[in-house]
């Protein structure tokens, strides 16, 4: 990390590894246009701003939303203001990420009570077909 002044600058490298991210994600959400670097050269400098952004889209995606939510969520930011409507967004986007996970761990549980009947169903028959195929090698 290079300091300049109260500006501080970073290398993709260094972000790449503060985040334990390959130099490839950073440059994708470059090419998404999800942070803006700046160019000296074939050097990409990135700001404490860019780093705030990408830290915010790795949390993002850690509970699981999708690059486009995250973006919409940073970019309603203003800190000029008390950031009430960021706030409202990222709960609403939330509570529906939660709404859809609670939802796919209701239907999971569902199928694992399904394939348990199947499997005791099917664990019951070939104990008894055992048993069959036992009494007629017996006769």
């Amino acid at each position: 990390m290079k300091k300049r002044m109260q500006n501080p600058t970073y290398t993709i490298s260094e972000l790449a590894s503060e985040f334990d991210v390959t130099t490839r994600t950073i440059r994708f959400y470059e090419e998404k246009g999800l942070i803006r670097p700046l160019r000296h050269g074939q050097k990409r400098i990135y700001s404490a701003a860019d780093r705030v952004r990408i830290k915010l889209i790795l949390r993002g995606k850690r509970i699981g939303m999708t690059l486009q939510e995250s973006a919409d969520v940073i970019d309603l930011y203003d800190p000029e203001r008390n950031n009430m409507q960021q706030l409202l967004s990222l709960v609403n986007t939330i509570s529906e990420r939660r709404a859809r996970l609670l939802q796919q761990k209701d239907d999971i549980e569902d199928m694992l009570t399904g394939l348990n009947e199947v499997l005791a169903l099917c664990e019951k028959s070939l104990g008894h077909g055992q048993n069959k195929v036992s009494a007629t090698q017996e006769n």
